[in-house]
């Protein structure tokens, strides 16, 4: 049995004081929205209170899929940096980036050489995607969406070179029947996955990727909500699960702060996947807030 925690979408807080030159940019209206809202949704307090519940539940391993910054900013970094550390050690806590953590030109780049280590594959280098992390049978591979964009616009892309890569990765890792491929990914992979503007605009490829080579499951942020969608895979539909950002204080109860506990077990008939959301229940404390129905991911032996 292996038990996997998946975060995303801290936006770690408060924003470092700007200088006036970086507000020529981008930034400028990232900084404008963080002050008239965001700064009230994404509750310090709250993320650590969650991250305090991740820990009490001893999982194996812990994910983040992005967006530890708001507008990438180098203080941030460092304060992303200072947020993994509290989460874990970067060998038991993997993370990718979001759109947010590229925010403008070289942010992406001085976040990563910051949390290099959270991104090292077992190959030993750091912060190049995609990277794969073997645990036993759990296999993680970690991709990057992030790219800097226009004002108003938090599109993702994950771009030719890295999906031939990934392709291969996955499909190497495919020939082990009893290899679980966990794929990590800030935007949502799929189309429709997000509205224009604010999707993968490579969706429909990644999707071709990953119904010829498959996986088991894909994580990933950027909706600030929960979701569950499936997607065509040469064993069977694949879960795509998105969580809510692990910081909002408002909003829906599938918005409202919160994280995805996996247990992935074996029995005679294969793999067995179960999901639990927990965050922050209505009554204002964190906790268990129900299992999620992951219908068909169950994959008899004979077919792996």
């Amino acid at each position: 049995m292996f038990r996997i925690a998946h975060l995303t979408d801290p936006h770690v807080g408060p924003l470092p004081r700007l200088r006036l030159k970086q507000l020529f940019s981008k930034r400028l209206t990232g900084w404008y929205n963080w002050h008239r809202s965001r700064q009230d949704l994404h509750d310090m307090e709250l993320l650590a209170v969650l991250v305090a519940d991740i820990h009490a539940q001893k999982p194996d391993h812990i994910t983040c899929t992005g967006d530890t910054c708001n507008i990438g900013l180098p203080d941030e970094w460092k304060t992303s940096r200072v947020f993994l550390e509290g989460v874990g050690d970067p060998s038991r806590v993997t993370f990718v980036p979001g759109n947010h953590d590229a925010y403008v030109r070289g942010s992406l780049e001085g976040l990563l050489r910051e949390v290099a280590p959270w991104t090292r594959g077992d190959d030993g280098r750091e912060a190049v995607f995609p990277y794969l992390r073997r645990y036993g049978r759990i296999a993680i591979v970690g991709l990057s969406s992030a790219i800097p964009t226009l004002p108003f616009v938090a599109s993702g892309r994950v771009g030719s070179r890295q999906t031939k890569a990934v392709e291969q990765m996955l499909g190497d890792l495919g020939r082990d029947p009893d290899c679980f491929r966990i794929v990590l990914i800030h935007h949502p992979p799929h189309v429709g996955g997000a509205e224009a503007g604010r999707n993968l605009t490579d969706a429909r490829r990644f999707e071709k990727m990953l119904g010829q080579v498959g996986a088991e499951l894909v994580l990933h942020g950027h909706n600030h909500v929960g979701s569950l969608a499936h997607l065509d895979g040469p064993r069977g539909p694949i879960p795509v699960i998105g969580a809510p950002s692990a910081s909002a204080r408002e909003g829906t109860l599938t918005h409202k702060a919160g994280y995805h506990l996996f247990t992935i077990d074996r029995d005679e008939t294969g793999f067995l996947l179960k999901a639990e959301l927990r965050g922050l229940r209505p009554d204002g404390t964190v906790g268990g807030m129900g299992m999620l129905s992951l219908a068909r991911i169950r994959q008899p032996i004979d077919k792996l």
